[in-house]
């Protein structure tokens, strides 16, 4: 009899299985063929803590999604913007910290953005580099580096929500 409603059950299970209907799904969407993506490496928006008293730089990688090679190179931004952050007062750029190359040279924002280039818009690895100028000020400082939309004519470099912002805190 166990056996029975084993083969029941499998017949069942075979009959329910082959019932479904192949459907061809699209691979994508026209709209999307120039849509990619930035985001913090890991995919969340958690604080960074340092010392203000810290050589090394402040390192903040970042992932470039793409699926495709193209004839442009797709640029993806972010800005600093205030942190709100318990205990701490605004980071000032230039006094607290900088935003640098790998090699320490500062870089300048064009209306308020940084950018970071991905050739011919392939998936990629980059990093976002802080240095620390050690200001003397007591008291904790703070600021958001957000990743930003970018919208152009050729392409669209969009943000996830988990992963768009990196609040670093200057002890």
């Amino acid at each position: 009899m166990k056996s029975k409603i084993i083969i029941a059950a499998m017949a069942l299970l075979v009959g329910v299985l082959s019932a479904c209907e192949k459907r061809d799904y699209l691979l994508g969407m026209p709209e999307y063929d120039h849509h990619y993506y930035i985001a913090y490496v890991p995919y969340t928006n958690a604080q960074i803590i340092v010392n203000k008293s810290q050589a090394a730089l402040v390192k903040f990688p970042v992932s470039f999604n793409s699926s495709f090679t193209r004839s442009y190179d797709a640029v993806a931004q972010y800005t600093l913007t205030p942190a709100v952050i318990t205990g701490t007062t605004a980071a000032v750029l230039g006094t607290d910290f900088n935003v640098v190359d790998r090699n320490g040279t500062v870089i300048n924002p064009v209306d308020g953005k940084y950018s970071i280039v991905f050739p011919k818009a392939v998936k990629a690895r980059d990093t976002i580099y802080i240095k620390l100028l050690n200001n003397p000020a007591p008291g904790a400082r703070a600021v958001n580096v957000d990743l930003i939309e970018n919208v152009t004519s050729e392409y669209r470099v969009d943000t996830m929500s988990v992963a768009f912002r990196r609040p670093l805190r200057i002890n």
